[in-house]
């Protein structure tokens, strides 16, 4: 699958019922990531995935972008960190705060980092997902 086909069968944002498929492709193209280190490949599907989980704000998505991000090199620069914060910077690391998941207070720390570093002056998740909705030609 390609960035084409993906628009076209889930859209941007993608409709409910297409989330499971997306986050099977996400967990995919993270798997080859780390299996295909140094390989010639792009990372436009999984960052199209990564938008259209992000345009759905749900919290259960974090750490499944999170992992995609940290899964290579590529992936992490490919993937920004605004991505994480679909449901807003402070919503985000509230959830990450109080998570258990093993990862969740590296992707907290990261968020900070960030946020110190001035990654998030002037974000909201509206403005992102459209600049990214302009980045794949769709109209938000």
């Amino acid at each position: 699958m390609n960035t084409d086909e993906s628009l076209r069968l889930y859209g941007l944002p993608p409709s409910d019922d297409a989330l499971p498929a997306i986050r099977q492709l996400l967990q995919a193209e993270a798997e080859l990531e780390k299996a295909e280190r140094g390989e010639e490949r792009t990372q436009d599907l999984a960052l199209l995935c990564c938008v259209q989980l992000f345009s759905k704000a749900r919290n259960e998505d974090i750490m499944r972008i999170w992992r995609a991000k940290t899964s290579g090199f590529d992936m992490h620069c490919s993937i920004d960190v605004q991505l994480l914060c679909g449901s807003g910077l402070e919503e985000t690391k509230a959830y990450l705060w109080q998570s258990a998941e093993p990862d969740a207070a590296e992707a907290l720390a990261y968020i900070e980092e960030c946020q110190r570093a001035g990654d998030f002056d002037d974000f909201t998740p509206e403005s992102d997902l459209a600049f990214h909705c302009n980045t794949f030609g769709v109209t938000p």
